[in-house]
């Protein structure tokens, strides 16, 4: 628009549909910032969102620990089987401990009658 007001009509009018469309775009971004229930809304969204992907990679970790795990125990077990098989000796001693309890408990008990 010039100043002195012999302006172009034409150039006039595109100068106000131009401030119309700016004019209209600001209100828009005015009525998204005022909207509390929208960004509410998308906020609650977003913390969902993270919110799951932490529990999707906090479940992922455990089940790789508890799979570690497992792996270790069976190992271990694998081991300790074997050196029983290996090694007799601890289990005769338990099962003579086993009789001689037997025996004296049959004999405390024979004894009472």
């Amino acid at each position: 628009m010039t100043g002195n007001g012999t302006g172009d009509v034409a150039a006039l009018r595109e100068e106000i549909r131009r401030t119309r469309v700016e004019l209209g775009e600001t209100m828009e971004l005015l009525a998204a910032r005022a909207d509390v229930k929208a960004l509410v809304r998308h906020s609650a969204e977003q913390a969902k969102v993270r919110m799951r992907e932490q529990a999707a990679l906090t479940v992922a970790r455990v089940r790789g620990q508890a799979a570690e795990k497992a792996r270790l125990v069976r190992a271990q077990a694998y081991d300790k089987g074997g050196a029983v098989g290996r090694n007799p000796v601890p289990w005769a001693t338990v099962a003579a401990g086993a009789l001689a309890t037997a025996v004296v408990l049959l004999i405390i008990r024979g004894r009472r009658r």
